[in-house]
């Protein structure tokens, strides 16, 4: 059985938004038909406290995209984005969340960021998203969503690192692309064993 995991689409992180990614917007028709495909659909929403030590705010004397060192190791600092019960932490308000079995809120402690559907930045500390894939028997994953350098790519090498068979639907999905980081995340993602499809390469009769 076959799971949809679909990655922040949220406001901050499109257009107009406090940490857009370009385009951001423009894979919703296609994630939307994709969720049509799906039985078991997994929505994440970054749903961060205001003054989280991600925030680049939150660190006097530094600047959005600046790095600190962090006891997780490094931290990128972000604009404040997605901050909880703010407009720009909503899902983007052409995303069909009524089909989520799973709703999946990560980066709600201050202390540490949070990229992974699965993990913490910690790569430790559980979002719960693995025992209830676990327990329900869900073994092939297919992911969505932005960004595709950070929190898609980082879901893709966790899912493997647990053993799922995990496909990245390559236009469904847009990046930030800092320094090529797009371009380096596929590879990275591609030396990890990920598999890459687009959305017209997926059979309904195929995922069930």
């Amino acid at each position: 059985m076959s799971t949809l995991v679909i990655v922040d689409i949220q406001n901050d992180f499109c257009p107009g938004g406090a940490l857009e990614v370009p385009e951001g917007d423009q894979i919703l028709p296609t994630v939307n038909h994709l969720i049509n495909q799906f039985d078991n659909i997994v929505i994440t929403q970054d749903w961060h406290p205001e003054g989280h030590k991600s925030f680049a705010s939150s660190h006097p004397g530094k600047s959005p995209y600046d790095t600190v060192k962090m006891p997780y190791g490094t931290q990128v600092l972000w604009p404040d984005h997605c901050v909880q019960g703010s407009e720009g932490a909503d899902f983007h308000p052409e995303l069909n969340t009524r089909a989520a079995q799973l709703i999946i809120r990560k980066g709600y402690r201050t202390e540490i960021d949070s990229y992974s559907a699965f993990f913490e930045n910690d790569h430790s500390t559980s979002t719960g998203l693995h025992g209830y894939l676990k327990d329900l028997g869900f073994h092939d994953l297919y992911f969505c969503g932005l960004a595709t350098d950070f929190c898609v790519k980082w879901s893709v090498l966790d899912a493997l690192q647990l053993g799922y068979n995990a496909t990245l639907i390559t236009d469904a999905t847009k990046g930030i692309d800092m320094d090529g980081s797009v371009e380096a995340a596929f590879e990275e993602m591609k030396e990890a064993g990920a598999g890459f499809v687009s959305s017209e390469d997926i059979n309904e009769s195929e995922l069930t």
